[in-house]
């Protein structure tokens, strides 16, 4: 007996599903409506007859079958995508697709491409810079450098460069943070991509269940400064960053430059080249990662 298979279309909003976690972000990241992403959910669901999602009003919780399935949605996208280069030759091609954190790309990479492209000056660099994972098929990315943990399943991650911290406020909220029992009075400000930075920080210091007076959310490094310098609230700043504006007075830090300095390894976000391991199996792809890992990007976050 024959099994009907779904709709790729469904599956790829699965796979988009469960890498987002809501059927809402999902959405944003296929340009539909959120109904349209649970009809294919649910038409999916009635194919398999399988429950594939638990829902608790706007959360939603994959099941067992579900983490199953990912992992043969996710290998199965690869192999089409690999195919699809074999045949047209992709592994010859020059274009390199790269996504970057938009601060490593002005802080770190900027002034150095320019050695890849004496290196491999034939290559076709399309840069763009998106905080979030992008998706590599539907977004045509070959490579991604991302800022986070490392945590990327099913991913072939490399660590390039920790990006230490500094915990700082405006000079008008220093005298208010004396221990870091005080944090929690204050309004914590941290990345989208972040928001389990500052529940590692302030277990590091001794306050593991702290509950802070508010949070707000940025999208990147840069606004997330400004908003810290503007009093909106306690920002941890990147260190190359927060020297400059420790230098300057126009930032604090409350409770000593070096607080966050012993933090274990593990806890220390950093910005990482991300990419599907298929996707070195294109020779301009290969060589990017060859050069990029070779750098030392350690020297030169010690020179700022």
């Amino acid at each position: 007996m024959t099994t009907r298979l779904p709709p790729l279309n469904s599956l790829r909003v699965f796979s988009v599903v469960m890498k987002q976690g809501s059927y809402r972000a999902a959405a944003e990241v296929l340009l539909v409506s959120p109904q349209a992403v649970s009809q294919q959910i649910k038409l999916l669901e009635d194919m398999l007859q399988v429950e594939l999602f638990h829902r608790k009003g706007r959360v939603i919780e994959p099941t067992e079958p579900a983490i199953v399935l990912s992992h043969y949605v996710r290998a199965g996208f690869d192999e089409f995508s690999n195919g699809v280069r074999r045949v047209t030759n992709a592994s010859d091609r020059n274009r390199i697709n790269i996504n970057v954190s938009p601060y490593f790309a002005t802080r770190y990479l900027m002034e150095r491409l320019e050695h890849f492209r004496e290196r491999e000056p034939t290559a076709d660099l399309r840069l763009t810079t998106m905080v979030k994972l992008p998706e590599f098929d539907s977004d045509e990315v070959d490579v991604s450098i991302q800022w986070g943990f490392g945590e990327w399943k099913d991913l072939e991650v490399t660590l390039l460069v920790q990006d230490p911290k500094i915990i700082c406020c405006a000079p008008e909220l220093a005298d208010k943070v004396e221990t870091p029992e005080d944090l929690q009075n204050h309004t914590l400000l941290h990345p989208v991509v972040g928001r389990i930075h500052w529940q590692r920080v302030l277990s590091h210091l001794g306050v593991p269940d702290a509950t802070a007076k508010g949070e707000i959310e940025f999208q990147d490094a840069a606004t997330l400064r400004r908003a810290t310098i503007a009093r909106l609230g306690i920002g941890l700043i990147s260190r190359i960053d927060a020297l400059d504006d420790l230098r300057s007075g126009k930032l604090v830090a409350p409770l000593g430059r070096d607080a966050l300095n012993d933090m274990p390894e593990g806890d220390v976000a950093g910005f990482y080249l991300v990419l599907p391991k298929a996707h070195k199996r294109i020779k301009a792809v290969a060589a990017f990662c060859d050069w990029i890992t070779a750098e030392n990007w350690v020297a030169l976050n010690k020179a700022n």
